[in-house]
């Protein structure tokens, strides 16, 4: 048995249930392999990570890391195989793809899940070694082939150094994620509750609807004149409003609001409570908070760009008026983070606009923009640059476009240029080589058949909506998901930082963050470009050091030698406030 260090342990499921770790060397050849049963797996990965710190090779890092948090056990790097094939099959970068995408067997969608209960985890062991509950094969064999082409076709890419970033990042994204479901987001029961009746009136009975629903109810059917109106119900409201002479397509909040009757304001009053008790309601808190934690369960790359969703539990929804009940535990503290303007000064640096990059330099980019003299307020300032990165072009971006092309040529040619490519029915990539869908086959009949001598004008007109709809996504895909891009590499940095840190003493209180996360500095969630640190309070500086350190290292790795920088937003809290 060799006794060189592995760079690399692949993970599988054996036979009747075993675990099976292989050893890989730098070449990819076997060093050694490891048979274990479930209750051994735990332990093993233990010794192994504190002795070679190897890149685990995991089919489904969400399937395989809980069993390891729960144990107390964590993994420095990963190489998550369901995540990356989805990378891999798409990027422009592989110049060989096909082996890749001939396994289909990995081609699980990127929402998998999304209905997933707060307590998934621990269910590995009891699926078929043929499929998982990430929708791939867990099978061992299936793990080393399915690796192997990963490697060839990174290594075989137009650029491999940027691919390998992508890879690492998007992988250290799968043990993030899982972190953050394992520690929970300390959540203040008491403090939700009284929200909630502050906003709704106390706790109904069980099919009962708050007070304060009740009452708003009652006001908009006593000014629509129709005392037994649904209003949950769209249609049967849609005909009440008619009725009433309020002539509106729709129930949105923004067409309601053009219209000056005495139903407005209670229906959008009663709109906004059966919000909050829709998603954040009691029934939430009773699901989805559990011993002072909430667990919500995140998707990474769950958006076609690299976003993160969240498949159970909204964590990416969680409304401003909910904040406060994000509290540290005792003697704790929350050290949250949010970039100022990712997405723009992503845009900066991809394009090595120099105009663009002084405009944020050391301070808010939109009034940057007012000071170099482009536009008058700071407002106009945000939605040009918004209508440059979604396409805007009607209306107050419309107007204020021009002038950013103007001032900032090359960050609107990049968005420019991409736009072009989609509305050709062409691809996009970003900084490190996500590429942007293909065009569905009717988008691509429907132009072709758009473009003939005896089209209809119709047909022409659809074409062309279309070809701008597919435009303004290819703009946006590479400024998005490079951003993306450059928070995972942000997470990644802090999160290795945060495991540095040596836990509380024993004498000091422990919180119902699990064997991993209880006594020391620990990431507990994460906004696209925010993150919150739940430290103990003796560490709550160095927390907010790591977090600073964490994005400037992210900035440099990214883009080396520019001079763009991305600014935080940093506090040091005991609660949350509202944002």
């Amino acid at each position: 048995m060799s006794q060189q260090a592995p760079v690399w342990s692949v993970v599988g499921r054996g036979a009747r249930g075993a675990v099976t770790v292989v050893d890989l060397d730098a070449d990819g050849g076997e060093l050694q392999t490891a048979h274990l049963t479930a209750e051994q797996w735990p332990e093993h990965a233990r010794h192994h990570e504190g002795a070679h710190r190897p890149r685990w090779v995991f089919s489904d890092t969400a399937s395989w890391y809980p069993q390891l948090l729960a144990a107390g056990v964590t993994v420095s790097r990963c190489h998550d195989l369901r995540l990356i094939h989805v990378i891999l099959r798409h990027s422009q970068l592989v110049e060989d793809p096909g082996p890749v995408r001939a396994a289909t067997a990995w081609d699980a969608p990127i929402d998998q899940g999304l209905e997933a209960a707060p307590d998934q985890g621990a269910t590995l062991f009891d699926l078929d070694a043929s499929a998982s509950s990430g929708g791939v094969p867990h099978d061992l064999e299936e793990s080393l082939a399915e690796f192997a082409r990963h490697r060839a076709a990174t290594d075989g890419s137009a650029d491999p150094g940027r691919l390998r970033l992508l890879v690492a990042a998007e992988s250290a994204g799968a043990l993030v994620a899982a972190e953050l479901h394992a520690a929970g987001v300390p959540w203040d029961v008491a403090e939700h509750d009284r929200i909630l009746a502050e906003a709704l009136g106390p706790r109904p009975g069980t099919g009962q609807a708050p007070a304060r629903m009740v009452e708003a109810a009652a006001e908009v059917r006593s000014a629509l004149g129709d005392p037994t109106l649904s209003i949950d119900s769209p249609p049967k409201l849609l005909r009440a409003l008619h009725r009433a002479e309020i002539d509106v397509e729709s129930t949105s909040q923004w067409e309601l609001l053009e219209h000056d009757h005495p139903a407005i304001e209670p229906l959008l009053r009663y709109k906004k409570m059966s919000r909050l008790l829709t998603a954040n309601g009691w029934t939430w808190l009773d699901e989805w908070v559990d011993d002072g934690r909430y667990r919500p369960v995140y998707v990474p790359g769950g958006v076609v760009t690299g976003r993160w969703a969240a498949s159970g539990g909204g964590a990416l929804q969680i409304p401003r008026q909910l904040r406060p009940a994000l509290r540290a535990d005792e003697g704790w503290r929350l050290v949250s983070a949010d970039v100022s303007q990712l997405e723009p000064r992503v845009l900066a640096a991809m394009s090595g606009d120099s105009a663009m990059a002084a405009a944020g330099a050391d301070r808010d980019l939109y009034a940057g923009i007012v000071d170099a003299g482009v536009v008058e307020t700071r407002q106009e300032a945000k939605v040009g640059v918004l209508g440059a990165l979604y396409g805007g072009t009607t209306g107050d971006s419309g107007r204020v476009v021009p002038r950013l092309r103007r001032n900032f040529p090359a960050a609107m040619r990049l968005v420019d240029e991409a736009a072009a490519t989609g509305e050709r029915g062409g691809t996009v990539s970003t900084w490190l080589g996500r590429s942007s869908p293909a065009p569905e086959a009717e988008w691509t009949r429907a132009q072709t058949t758009a473009n003939l001598p005896d089209a209809a004008s119709g047909e022409q007109e659809r074409a062309r909506r279309a070809a701008r709809d597919r435009g303004r996504f290819t703009r946006n895909f590479v400024v998005q998901g490079t951003a993306a891009e450059w928070a995972l590499s942000w997470l990644a940095a802090l999160r290795l930082s945060l495991a540095g840190f040596d836990p509380v003493p024993e004498a000091e209180q422990a919180t119902p963050s699990g064997p991993v996360f209880a006594r020391r500095a620990h990431l507990v969630f994460f906004l696209h470009d925010e993150v919150i640190v739940h430290a103990p309070a003796a560490q709550a500086d160095a927390a907010a050091s790591a977090i600073l350190t964490s994005a400037e290292a992210a900035g440099r790795l990214l883009f080396p030698g520019s001079v763009v920088d991305f600014p935080l937003d940093l506090t040091i809290t005991e609660r949350s406030p509202a944002k």
